[in-house]
Order: C-alpha cells, then sequence, then structure tokens
C-alpha cells in the first residue's frame, strides 16, 4: 500500500458546526479522512439555537444525517420518536450538541474563520496552485490569531449571518438602518415575556412571503387572541399579489407541517388579524409625528403607521472571507455556477430540486465546497435532507470513490403547488414577475 501524501494528511477543514457541517464531519470520519470543525459560536448548533422556539417542517425522521447517527450509536444516543417535529432547540440540544461531543476535539467553537488561501499563493497566481494545502486564518475569541493547513474545505457556515433589508431593490430602504430600535430579522419568539410585550397590543408589519413570514403572522394571530394581546394586528407585505399558491400546498403538501403553517398564516389574514398589502417595495422608513414607523412604497404608497416591523426577505452568504479562492458562482444566486440553474427561481416554479453531488458543488478551485444553506446563496427553499446528500457525496469523491460520490439519490417531499419547497423557506430571492411562487 502507497504512503498517504502529505496533503491526504492533513485534515478536512469544516466550516461551521450546524447541521451540514457536523455531517460532514461524520461522513467524512465514515470515509477515513480526519475533519476539523471550525464553529464561530459558543457551541455547535449556534445559529439554530438563534430559531430554538421555531419548530421544523420535517420529522426527526429527516433531520439526522445517516453517518452522524452511526456515530452517535456508541455513546447511548438514542434517535427521538421519528414522527416527531422538533424546534430548533430540540435539534440543537437532542442531535447537534451530542454529536458534537462524539466528535470531540475535532470540533473547535469560539473560533472564526477570517481567510482562506492556497499556501503560499494568492488568487492571481496559477503556479503549482493546486499542489499547495489550503491555509486557513482563524480568530478565537479571546483574540488571539492561527493559521492551519488543510487538504480541502468544505464550507457550511450558512447564510444566517445575513439577512435581506427591508428594502425592495435589495438594498436597506432609506431610514431602514435608522429604525433599527423597532425592526427585527428573525422570527420573534413569543413566548419570551420581554419579547412578548414588545409586539402585544402593536400593530406589526411583517415583510416577506415564505415560511418565516407564515410562522410570524401565526404568532402574531395567536398572540392577538390572548388575554394579553388585545389589539394585536398584523401587515402583512408582500412585494408579488396573492394566488392560490401563495400560501404553499395545504393539505396537498408531503410535508404535514408545512401545509399546515400556510394554512395557519391564509387563516390569520382570513380571520382579520392581519391585513394583507401586495405589491408594495418598501422605498423607505420614515417614523411619524408620533415615532411610529410609516412604510414608504418605492411607487409612492404610504401605510399606515406600525409600530414594528418584523422583515423576513431571507439571508444570503458571506464570501468575503473566501476572496483568495477561486469560485464559480451565478451572478444572479451567488450558488455554485453548476447547482444554480437546479435552483433557480427564476426559471422554475419551485420544482423539485434535482439531485445534485460535488459536481454541482465544485468551482474551478479544487477542493473548495460550499454546502448546506451556504450552497444556495440566495435561493430558498433548502431542505436539510439535501445537505445530507450533498456531504456524503463529497466525502466519497474526496476519498476517491466517484462511482458512490455520483451516485446521488434524492427523493424530495413535495409542496403540493409546485414541488419541493424549503425546511428554511425564507425566499433570499425575488423571481421575475412570472416566475415561481418561491420568489418574495
Amino acid at each position: 500500500m502507497n504512503a498517504p501524501s502529505p496533503a491526504e494528511v492533513l485534515p478536512v477543514v469544516v466550516i461551521g458546526a450546524g447541521p451540514v457541517g457536523l455531517a460532514a464531519a461524520a461522513q467524512l470520519i465514515e470515509r477515513n479522512i480526519e475533519p476539523l470543525v471550525l464553529e464561530a459560536g459558543p457551541a455547535a448548533g449556534a445559529a439554530v439555537r438563534e430559531w430554538a422556539h421555531v419548530r421544523l417542517f420535517s420529522p426527526w425522521s429527516e433531520v439526522v444525517d445517516p453517518a452522524a447517527e452511526k456515530l452517535l450509536a456508541p455513546t447511548g444516543w438514542v434517535r427521538p420518536d421519528g414522527a416527531g417535529y422538533p424546534s430548533g432547540g430540540d435539534w440543537a440540544d437532542l442531535y447537534l450538541l451530542p454529536l458534537a461531543e462524539a466528535l470531540g476535539d475535532r470540533v473547535r467553537t469560539g473560533t472564526t474563520v477570517t481567510g482562506v488561501s492556497r499556501t503560499g499563493r494568492d488568487r492571481v497566481v496559477d503556479a503549482d496552485r493546486e499542489a499547495q494545502p489550503f491555509v486557513v486564518h482563524l480568530a478565537r475569541a479571546d483574540g488571539t490569531e492561527e493559521r492551519v493547513l488543510a487538504r480541502a474545505v468544505v464550507d457550511a457556515s450558512g447564510t444566517w449571518s445575513v439577512p435581506g433589508p427591508a428594502g425592495g431593490s435589495g438594498l436597506p430602504a432609506l431610514g431602514e438602518k435608522a429604525a433599527a430600535d423597532r425592526l427585527t430579522y428573525r422570527v420573534p419568539d413569543l413566548k419570551n415575556p420581554a419579547v412578548r410585550a414588545r409586539y402585544a397590543g402593536k400593530r406589526t408589519a411583517v415583510i416577506g412571503s415564505g415560511a418565516s413570514a407564515f410562522t410570524a403572522l401565526a404568532y402574531l394571530a395567536d398572540l392577538a387572541t390572548s388575554e394579553d394581546g388585545a389589539g394585536t394586528h398584523g401587515l402583512w407585505v408582500l412585494r408579488r399579489g396573492i394566488s392560490g399558491s401563495t400560501f404553499g400546498g395545504g393539505e396537498a403538501d408531503q410535508l404535514p407541517a408545512r401545509g399546515a403553517l400556510g394554512l395557519a398564516a391564509k387563516a390569520a389574514v382570513d380571520n382579520g388579524h392581519a391585513d394583507a398589502v401586495t405589491g408594495f417595495r418598501t422605498g423607505a422608513v420614515e417614523r411619524d409625528g408620533d415615532g411610529r414607523l410609516v412604510l414608504v412604497g418605492e411607487d409612492g404608497r404610504r401605510l399606515d403607521p406600525v409600530d414594528e416591523v418584523i422583515v423576513l426577505t431571507g439571508f444570503r452568504p458571506d464570501l468575503s472571507f473566501l476572496n483568495e479562492l477561486r469560485l464559480g458562482l451565478d451572478e444572479r444566486l451567488q450558488a455554485p455556477t453548476e447547482l444554480a440553474p437546479l435552483i433557480d427561481p427564476n426559471q422554475h416554479s419551485c420544482g423539485t430540486v434535482y439531485p445534485h453531488g460535488h459536481r454541482e458543488l465544485s468551482h474551478p478551485e479544487p477542493g473548495v465546497f460550499l454546502v448546506g444553506m451556504k450552497s444556495y446563496g440566495r435561493a430558498p427553499t433548502f431542505l436539510a435532507m439535501t445537505g445530507y446528500e450533498q456531504v456524503r457525496s463529497l466525502a466519497a469523491a474526496l476519498a476517491g470513490d466517484l462511482a458512490s460520490a455520483d451516485r446521488v439519490e434524492l427523493t424530495l417531499p413535495e409542496t403540493g403547488v409546485c414541488g419541493g419547497a424549503g425546511l428554511f423557506d425564507d425566499p433570499a430571492t425575488e423571481a421575475a414577475d412570472g416566475g415561481g411562487c418561491c420568489g418574495a
């Protein structure tokens, strides 16, 4: 047997200890490849923890990676009832944290990746480039810096840190930053007394048309019918019109919890707990004489004042620390070039995502992969099982098993409207006016 090359003894650096990052580590271990997982947060699943109060559409049977389950088995871990639906907090506590513990010192928390390059080669240099290992620059929570070498880099850092703005043109609306004290870019936890008091009895605008917007509308409707929520009212601001597909697939959705969420949002409107404003693209956020917020459309329309604004227009990838690498990204979605046509809401109506793996995730810089939510760039409708299949394929490719890597098998549950919509469905893009239902 030939001795491994110097590059092969280096770890594969995985950026992000979320569901897909940890699954990547488990898949690599199954292939006898050593991973090193770098997580900026204080613990694994830090981003998931920030939406701990939100319940997933998918049951436990679909959000546990098979290789991760094998890794957990010797620890005595028992998967929760496969038919149950975890909240973000459940997913973190009952799966992600135990998985990180099973991975041991392969997971480093409080470690932010600040840059990735080839050793001794910036983005411009061609000479002997592919023979050089990757160098990953790190910043620790205590302020110290470090460099580690890697044979490959798997970026599973997600998009949670870069939410989309309220502005209808992809840029913050005029006055949006100045009104930051009244805006949030996350679904609020209305079971938290302090957060609940912020919205109870208030008029709140919800900007967005994906599952996160549905969730916020349903939460506000529940608050409006509670003893302490009298006077609570929602204003649902959509950039598009309302059609038969606006609320998802309902009872026809193969993920029942996802269908029920859309129906709950519809009920919030039908029952008078929220008013819908369609075809409205926010151009400015102003304050009236009472300090309330007024949303002004790019067409000059002015909406009635609101007390709070919940902006749920999706998320975007942070590519800044990958700037010295040669990435092949679609100019619209910021997703890998080969993957983009399969997920582009400008080209199809949320149709089931075609099976894809290491080839669609590859870049001009060999050995670099964007996976999970990060791989979708600004596209919506990502499912955890999609990410798990992605990392299974690329782990096989890194191990040299191309037959397995290319044998990508993925069947996604359909929405009952237009194919496979997403688990974390925050529409990060807007399709053209005639485009699919995934658009904001």
